[in-house]
């Protein structure tokens, strides 16, 4: 929904403005947490020739084709009434026992869209929450703060896979940042939905 809703503004800007018009060009900071993170980045984040990588209108079609390839669906599922508690019964072991999905297809195709583009080379200022397992806290990325804080300059995959890591759904992100000095910093991250599921 907020996709369509994303489109049609674009949309309307391009009456006004021409085919060119991108949401990034009109607001000052566009925030995004999880699957919003995604979204932010795809609205935000330069092509080669310095324009954003996505319109709005490529939002829906986007996640149409990619969701199914990002969260599998099993076949083998017990699908027999009288099977009901043994069903419930794996759901819950599988639920503790790890992540449903092991995000490897997301991680990959993340990573290839975005290369090495760094969180400080958005179009416009950006706002994603994650939250760090290991400090047990809000670890909030933002473009004007990586101006500054050259450790919290992430690239855009390890923060887009970062916040979308839904808790039972995908695995918690691990990487690494490393300033100009050699001073690095960790971050265990996982969905931003956890501490500020609306960004704003």
């Amino acid at each position: 929904i907020p996709g369509i809703i994303l489109a049609f503004l674009e949309s309307k800007l391009q009456e006004l403005d021409g085919e060119e018009a991108r949401l990034a060009d009109y607001f000052d900071v566009i925030a995004g947490t999880s699957t919003g993170g995604l979204v932010t980045t795809m609205l935000t984040a330069p092509n080669k020739s310095n324009r954003p990588m996505y319109s709005a209108k490529d939002i829906k079609d986007f996640y149409l084709k990619q969701s199914p390839k990002i969260f599998p669906q099993n076949g083998n599922k017990l699908k027999c009434c009288g099977l009901g508690l043994f069903g419930s019964a794996r759901s819950f072991f599988s639920a503790i026992s790890g992540p449903k999905y092991d995000g490897k297809y997301l991680h990959s195709m993340v990573k290839d869209i975005l290369g090495d583009t760094k969180l400080h080379q958005t179009l416009t200022n950006v706002v994603i929450p994650t939250f760090d397992i290991k400090l047990l806290q809000p670890t909030i990325f933002s473009s004007f703060e990586a101006k500054t804080t050259p450790l919290k300059d992430a690239n855009l995959s390890d923060i887009c896979i970062g916040t979308s890591a839904a808790p039972t759904y995908l695995p918690a992100h691990y990487f690494e940042t490393e300033d100009s000095n050699g001073n690095t910093r960790s971050f265990n991250l996982i969905d931003g939905g956890l501490a500020a599921n609306n960004p704003v």
